[in-house]
């Protein structure tokens, strides 16, 4: 049989085993001597905070992180005898120095430069600010109020949170307050929504326009976007398929068709619901009566389809009818003969002639609810804000 080798002595070791055991370490020369950089001569681990510390100092990314970063680096160092104590050093003095030119710039305005580019540089990467109109996203909530950044964009056709139908760009200057950014929000957003959703009645009763509006924080580093969307109502409620019905979706005559009953409701719901004067019915039943004057010559000065020429005309000749309601209302002596002239006028609104015409043109049938948008004879305005 074979004799294993005896077992190499260790460095420095002299002689047979003794009562200590094999190989004692003689004098000075320990075989695992002690060194500042451990055994066997290897060097002691670089401080991982030290290198994050540089790394956000020499970025200037988050200075008053990388700054913090850099003492809490020093102190490790110090109490663990590792290395990275210069790199240390050199991130803090490189993050107070961008913290200072950050402070510089807010005041300045250069940071609008900068937030552009943080913006150009999240497109695409799931934030609130790469929406676009026509991009429909979820958000991690479920919910469209409140405080958001991060979103899923996910495609139209399927179920999503909200659909973005416009995006508004603010002038600069100094924030105007959380009250006037949310006043044009609702102003623009309710204006806008009519031109990406023409056909009203192709948009659910639950549908709510709500809006993404810069903070007082964001504002300063440049935001100046509302964005409109549409979200459900309900809460956790998920939309489906795009509510877009505009020039790029929709044919030549449901277009014209759309723009003249559109124009003629927009006078409509200017009516004047609260305490009834005769004086502001009768002006206002004068305005109504021009819409229709020229939404009438509008729609018989349009070469619709054959399929659609027929239900048009007979919506056109209720249209003439209303009209000469509207002008006598326009001349009523009292309130009771103008709510008269103003039941016979509004008869053929949303009636049977215009669902044929819609029919036939292709567009959506169903009447919609109006529940929602009056209370009492005051508009109840709905939908709501997500902050950025």
């Amino acid at each position: 049989m074979s004799i294993p080798p005896p077992p190499q002595q260790p460095y420095g070791a002299q002689g047979p085993a003794g009562p200590q055991g094999p190989y004692p370490p003689p004098g000075p020369y320990a075989p695992y001597p002690y060194h500042p950089y451990g055994p066997y001569g290897r060097p002691a681990p670089v401080n991982g905070v030290a290198i994050a510390a540089l790394v956000l100092g020499i970025l200037c990314f988050l200075p008053a992180v990388g700054l913090v970063l850099g003492l809490v680096a020093l102190a490790q160092i110090r109490k663990k005898g590792e290395r990275g104590r210069g790199m240390a050093i050199a991130g803090s003095v490189l993050s107070s120095v961008g913290l200072a030119l950050w402070t510089v710039s807010l005041a300045t305005g250069f940071a609008s430069d900068v937030w552009d580019g943080l913006k150009g540089a999240a497109t695409g990467e799931g934030t609130a600010y790469a929406l676009a109109e026509g991009d429909c996203f979820d958000t991690p909530s479920g919910s469209l109020v409140g405080v958001a950044y991060d979103v899923t964009e996910v495609p139209c056709s399927g179920r999503h949170h909200g659909e973005v139908f416009a995006v508004i760009e603010l002038p600069g200057g100094r924030f105007p307050g959380e009250d006037s950014v949310t006043e044009t929000a609702e102003d623009k957003c309710y204006t806008l929504e009519a031109e990406y959703a023409m056909d009203p009645w192709a948009v659910p009763d639950d549908v709510e326009v709500y809006y993404l509006m810069p903070s007082g924080d964001t504002w300063r580093l440049g935001d100046r976007e509302i964005t409109c969307l549409f979200g459900s109502s309900e809460d956790g409620a998920a939309l489906t398929g795009s509510l877009r019905s505009d020039e790029s979706t929709l044919d030549a005559d449901q277009v014209a068709f759309l723009k003249a009953m559109n124009t003629v409701d927009d006078v409509l719901y200017e009516e004047p619901l609260e305490y009834p004067d005769l004086s502001d019915n009768r002006d206002w039943a004068k305005d109504v009566e021009a819409v229709h004057a020229e939404q009438i010559e509008a729609l018989e000065s349009h070469r619709f389809g054959a399929d659609a020429d027929e239900a048009v005309a007979d919506l056109v000749a209720d249209m003439k009818d209303a009209r000469a309601a509207w002008a006598k209302a326009a001349k009523a002596d009292d309130l009771d003969a103008w709510f008269a002239h103003y039941d016979t006028a509004y008869e053929y609104v949303d009636g049977p002639t215009t669902v044929t015409a819609r029919k036939a043109l292709g567009l959506a049938t169903t009447v919609p609810s109006y529940e929602d948008e009056y209370d009492g004879g005051e508009e109840v305005p709905g939908g709501g804000e997500l902050d950025v």
